[in-house]
């Protein structure tokens, strides 16, 4: 499917980053790109990351040196790239229940061939740890696979225990899954020897424990001898605690799209006010967000040898409820609350004056820019809960709270009625929750400002607090009915930015029980069964009766989800069209122009 490729905002030197015409030319080769890296700093390596492990900034790190099997995106459309992916071919047989991968005859950094060994490497560790792998999707790979047979050095068979839709398989799960130099990395310590220990349970367990404790060591980033072996285009040349980090070019990448350039540098910022300063003054930054509260910006950075480009996210921005807080979850399970709450959010407004129109309007759980073939009626028109503070005030009448607007609404008529404020809600409770953020982005505070001053309309009070993105989710646990200790789910509603969609958006991993960006516990026997309707069928119609009950569900509380403005300097080609799924990331693809 064809991402739609529009954006909101007015600004003529702003590029529709999705259709923009590459420049082309003849490039020199070599040079060195810094680009900026805003809000957190990647702590973790080893591409199977722990169950533990929030940051989604480790991707940004090690898809350069690890590629997925599937690689989503491809230009400015939402497809698989089958050029940058390590399969030359993906057969679906026996009613979608058998998958054949023939894998490209490429070659490690070392020289040894990527053979269907490493795939059978990567199974029996997740196989014997898919629980602590932070990628894993209830019920999928690799718990559905019945049988592995590996015919030949190049290909793969997997006989599944489920018929799939083929388009959700294949966007959703083998785009999680990577290929791992079995030859190198089959050891249970540093001085042990290569073998085949994880052909056994036991020896996987052993295994994965290393390499898992040895991808925590941020220090040996860049020389650890695990992470010399790669099969991406990109080498890790230099890594330092503040986040800085730089690849070059792994000179026996084996695909077609090799590096230009001869040296990438991230540069990392706290915040984007230094970051817009650093474009000012034209000489350190070659690649960078534009905040989209400087967009007046744009002109004078076009004037100074800087290009442009906006491209919808593929993803979801929300507010996430911790249905499990000892103090506020009865409250944010009903949803009734819920849905009080979403209707005090001024969506349009927030689009209009905090995002100055690049932004999609968030009216549910498929971002309408992004995936346009897949976005329903109901999300199309605004949504199941337009800006009504009227009606947020008599849902909470209706079930029983004293309602005292830019005041403190309280339960008056406590009980499970229909006319009471429900379940575990006691009289006298007050609708005050807590909200915490990641920092690090105007636009961001100035939203959150933006909904607290709303929600006071029914009297509802919002306690802002922002923090910098790696302490974020370390404080912020995984809180289910039947584990929420204190130290991880104290927290009551969250707000990370963003959550990243692969390219078939159905919910798997967000809104499902046990799914892994499931923080706050929302578990619905409803949910579960459309989200599986969408993974084993390929019915339109399945995908929007799950998309419309998610959006009136209201398991996170939806919000706008900025657009990613990308600034580059003019002289640099192959930025754009920008790849919707890794937009800055493509760095194999630059080159300056002679």
């Amino acid at each position: 499917m064809t991402a739609v490729a529009c954006s909101g905002g007015g600004n003529g030197a702003i590029a529709n980053g999705a259709s923009a015409a590459p420049t082309k030319g003849p490039v020199k080769q070599g040079g060195t790109v810094t680009v900026a890296e805003l809000g957190a700093i990647p702590d973790f390596i080893f591409p199977l990351p722990p169950a533990t492990n929030q940051n989604g900034y480790n991707a940004n790190l090690t898809q350069a040196m690890w590629p997925y099997l599937v690689y989503s995106g491809d230009g400015g459309k939402s497809v698989v790239n089958k050029k940058k992916s390590l399969f030359s071919s993906l057969d679906y047989a026996n009613g979608n229940k058998r998958l054949t991968i023939h894998l490209k005859h490429w070659n490690w950094s070392d020289g040894r061939p990527i053979t269907s060994r490493d795939f059978t490497f990567v199974y029996n560790l997740l196989k014997a740890n898919y629980s602590n792998w932070n990628a894993h999707l209830v019920g999928l790979f690799p718990e559905d696979v019945a049988k592995v047979s590996t015919p030949d050095a190049h290909t793969v068979v997997l006989d599944l225990t489920t018929a799939y839709n083929a388009d959700f398989y294949t966007d959703d799960v083998l785009s999680t899954i990577p290929l791992l130099p079995q030859h190198a990395w089959d050891k249970t310590s540093a001085t042990g020897a290569v073998g085949d220990h994880d052909t056994t349970t036991a020896g996987a367990k052993a295994v994965y424990a290393y390499l898992q404790k040895e991808g925590a060591k941020t220090t040996a980033f860049a020389t650890n001898p695990l992470w010399k072996v790669v099969d991406g285009p990109w080498k890790l040349a230099e890594f330092r605690s503040n986040g800085y980090y730089s690849y070059v070019p792994n000179t026996a990448y084996s695909g077609s799209a090799k590096p230009i350039l001869g040296k990438v540098v991230m540069s990392p910022f706290t915040t984007d006010t230094p970051e817009i300063n650093a474009l000012r003054s034209g000489s350190s930054l070659d690649v960078a967000s534009l905040p989209l509260n400087d967009i007046k910006q744009a002109e004078a950075l076009k004037s100074s040898g800087y290009s442009i480009a906006s491209v919808p996210i593929p993803g979801v921005a929300s507010i996430m409820p911790n249905l499990h807080n000892s103090a506020v979850g009865p409250v944010l399970s009903q949803l009734y609350v819920r849905q009080a709450f979403e209707y005090l959010i001024n969506r349009t407004q927030i689009v209009s004056k905090v995002y100055n129109g690049y932004a999609d309007p968030g009216n549910g759980p498929v971002p309408v820019k992004a995936a346009g073939p897949w976005v329903s009626a109901l999300e199309r028109s605004g949504g199941p809960y337009p800006y009504s503070p009227a009606k947020a005030r008599a849902l909470l009448q209706t079930h029983g709270w004293k309602v005292v607007p830019g005041g403190r609404t309280t339960c008056e008529r406590p009980g499970t009625g229909a006319s009471q404020c429900g379940a575990g809600i006691a009289a006298g409770q007050a609708l005050t929750f807590n909200l915490v953020y990641s920092s690090g982005r105007v636009t961001t505070d100035e939203q959150n400002a933006a909904i607290k001053s709303s929600e006071t309309q029914a009297g509802i009070t919002v306690n802002l607090r922002s923090e910098p993105f790696n302490t974020l989710i370390s404080t912020i646990g995984t809180c289910t009915a039947r584990s929420h200790p204190s130290s991880t789910c104290g927290w009551q509603l969250a707000e990370f930015g963003y959550d990243p969609y692969p390219l078939y958006p159905n919910g798997t991993g967000f809104f499902d029980a046990g799914g892994y960006n499931n923080y706050g516990g929302y578990s619905d026997a409803r949910m579960d069964q459309l989200i599986k309707a969408t993974e084993y069928g390929s019915s339109s119609q399945a995908f929007t009766t799950y998309e419309d009950y998610a959006a009136r569900q209201l398991p996170w509380m939806w919000l706008p989800l900025r657009e990613g403005l990308l600034v580059y300097r003019t002289k640099l080609q192959g930025v754009v069209p920008l790849n919707p799924f890794s937009s800055a990331n493509t760095f194999e693809d630059w080159g300056y122009t002679k």
